[in-house]
C-alpha cells in the first residue's frame, strides 16, 4: 500500500479596505463614519455644492489630498492611517473653506477614548471685536469691474451662475466709480458659533444725492443667496474673494479681520425703507487707493486691514433700494478693529 501525502493549498483572502463616502459642501464635510480601523482607507468624496472644493486628510504625519472637485463631481483618494486622530477638511482658498466649516474629526482604532475635562477646560470661548468707521467714506456706484483678465477664468467655474457674474463684471457695484460722501460707522460682532453669533451696531451716512440715512444692524444671517453663500455667522480672520472661489470673484483677493451677513433697519430721511435689509460687513486689507478709491490690486491680501465695506441689499423678493443699482455700498478707507 502506497501513501499519498495531502497536500492543502491555504488561500488568503484579505479584506477589502474600507470606503468612507465623504459629502463636501457650502461650509460643511460630511463623513459616513466618524471612526475607522487601522490600515488602509478608502474615501469617496462627492462634491454636492455648488462651487469647487477639494478634500485633505491630515495627521499622525499624514497629509494627503484630492485634486479640486466640481460641483458634482466625485474624487477618491487611499490611505494608510495609523492609529490616532486625524482631521479631514476641504483644502481650498488657503484655509478659508476650512475655516468657514469644511472641517471634520476622524478617529482611527477601535474606539475613541473618552476625553477628561477637568473644570473650565472645553467652555467655549467668545470672541469679540469692536469696529469703528474712519477716514475718507466713499459710495461706490455702479459701473464695470476693473480686472476683467483678472476674472475670465474664475468666473465660469460658477457654473449656472456665471451670468449674473458677467452681467455685475459689465455694470455692478465692485467698480472704480465713486463718489465721496460722508458718514460715521460702529459695530460689535460676537463669535459664539454660528448658532449664537451676535451683532450691534448702526451706520449713518449722506449720499451723493443727498439723502440723509440710518441703518441698525441686528441678527446675524446664514441663508444662501445666489453667489454670496452666508457663511455661518462672524468669521475672524479669513482669505478669500478673488481667486480663492469664496464667494463672489468681483473683489480683489483679500484678507479680513471680520465678515458677517447681518440684518438691518434702513431709513431715508427719517422714512422706514426696510426693516428686513441683507447686509455684509467686512473690515478687510486695502483694495483702494487713497488718492482716487480706485481699485489698486487684484491680490491685496498683504495690504493693511483697514478698508471698512458695507453694501446693503433688499430682502430676497423685495423691491430695490432707493439708490443707484438698487443697492447701497458704502466704504470707510482708514477703519479700525479692536478686540472687545
Amino acid at each position: 500500500m502506497f501513501w499519498q501525502p495531502l497536500i492543502l493549498t491555504l488561500t488568503l483572502h484579505h479584506p477589502a479596505p474600507p470606503t468612507i463616502t465623504v459629502r463636501l459642501s457650502e461650509w460643511k464635510v460630511e463623513v459616513s463614519q466618524p471612526t475607522v480601523p487601522p490600515g488602509t482607507v478608502t474615501f469617496v468624496a462627492r462634491n454636492v455644492g455648488t462651487i469647487p472644493h477639494a478634500f485633505e486628510v491630515e495627521g499622525r504625519g499624514v497629509e494627503r489630498e484630492t485634486a479640486q472637485i466640481q460641483p458634482g463631481d466625485s474624487a477618491v483618494l487611499t490611505v494608510t492611517l495609523r492609529a490616532g486622530e486625524y482631521e479631514v477638511y476641504c483644502p481650498i482658498g488657503e484655509g478659508s473653506h476650512e475655516k468657514l466649516g469644511m472641517k471634520a474629526e476622524l478617529y482611527v482604532g477601535a474606539a475613541k477614548p473618552e476625553e477628561e475635562h477637568s473644570a473650565g477646560e472645553g467652555a467655549s470661548t467668545t470672541k469679540v471685536i469692536r469696529v469703528r468707521g474712519g477716514g475718507p467714506v466713499i459710495q461706490i456706484l455702479p459701473g464695470p469691474f476693473p480686472f476683467p483678465d483678472s476674472v475670465a477664468s474664475v468666473i465660469p467655474r460658477f457654473g449656472a451662475e456665471s451670468t449674473a457674474l458677467r452681467k455685475q463684471e459689465a455694470n455692478g457695484p465692485y467698480s472704480d466709480s465713486v463718489a465721496r460722501v460722508t458718514g460715521t460707522f460702529r459695530l460689535t460682532a460676537w463669535d459664539r458659533g454660528a448658532a449664537r453669533d451676535s451683532v450691534d451696531g448702526v451706520a449713518r451716512f449722506t449720499t451723493q444725492d443727498g439723502a440723509a440715512w440710518r441703518l441698525e444692524l441686528f441678527g446675524v444671517q446664514t441663508r444662501d443667496v445666489p453667489h454670496h453663500p452666508r457663511f455661518g455667522g462672524v468669521v475672524m480672520g479669513l482669505y478669500y474673494h478673488g481667486n480663492t472661489e469664496v464667494h463672489t470673484p468681483l473683489v480683489p483677493t483679500i484678507m479680513s479681520r471680520v465678515a458677517l451677513w447681518t440684518y438691518g433697519r434702513l431709513y431715508r430721511d427719517g422714512k422706514e425703507v426696510t426693516d428686513s435689509a441683507q447686509v455684509h460687513v467686512m473690515l478687510l486689507s486695502r483694495t483702494r487707493r487713497l488718492s482716487d478709491f480706485g481699485l489698486q490690486c487684484w491680490n491685496c491680501s498683504r495690504e493693511p486691514e483697514e478698508e471698512l465695506q458695507l453694501q446693503v441689499t433688499p430682502a430676497a423678493g423685495g423691491e430695490a433700494l432707493p439708490a443707484p443699482g438698487g443697492v447701497l455700498f458704502l466704504n470707510w478707507e482708514k477703519s479700525v478693529g479692536s478686540p472687545g
